[in-house]
């Protein structure tokens, strides 16, 4: 009769050890789609930095400096971002993604800012969509990234709360860090307006 309690015991402690395992993997799989999320929305943005780049070229030649500011700051920030897609949750990912994000921000909303002194680049319809669409963008990311945060947070919990913190500790579950830009300035998307 012990020995069937034994069974009994031991089967339900490999039952919860299993279960608990296996939340934390849904949990971890759950913050890297969250991230590839992001990842999407980023490229995107990318993406429309040169073209936006390109139609303000024409206009603003006296401006090269924060144009090519704005097109290193991109580059740092896609390399960051391929780091971080590669490590999603690593807080030095994270930390190398948030700040080169933070530069990005900063040189985006300068040419933006210039761009509004030009009243021949601010009626420029290519120059209007594609403000357009790296608002919508930022908006996305925005999202994303609260998506993100979520995921990263309910896996966080479920590694320290007992008894999923056993077996995060067993199985060498790492914490995730969330995505979050430092500098109150460079929360906001920048700023278009071309009315």
């Amino acid at each position: 009769m012990s020995a069937l309690i034994t069974l009994v015991v031991l089967g339900a402690l490999v039952l919860l050890v299993v279960g608990g395992y296996n939340r934390l993997v849904a949990g971890r799989n759950a913050y890297k789609n969250a991230f590839a999320q992001i990842d999407v929305q980023l490229t995107r943005r990318y993406d429309l930095i040169p073209n936006l780049v390109e139609v303000a070229r024409k206009y603003l030649a006296h401006e090269r400096e924060t144009l090519e500011a704005v097109i290193q700051a991109r580059n740092s920030a896609v390399d960051g971002l391929k780091r971080a897609a590669s490590t999603p949750g690593n807080p030095a990912a994270m930390q190398a993604l948030e700040g080169a994000e933070a530069q990005l921000g900063g040189a985006l909303g300068r040419l933006l800012a210039i761009a509004e002194a030009y009243p021949d680049l601010k009626a420029n319809t290519t120059m209007m969509q594609l403000s357009e669409e790296l608002t919508s963008t930022e908006n996305k990311v925005a999202f994303s990234r609260q998506a993100y945060n979520d995921a990263v947070m309910h896996y966080n919990n479920l590694r320290e709360m007992f008894p999923s913190n056993l077996i995060a500790g067993m199985f060498s579950f790492e914490a995730a860090r969330l995505l979050d830009i430092s500098r109150p300035e460079a929360r906001e998307a920048p700023k278009v307006s071309f009315g």
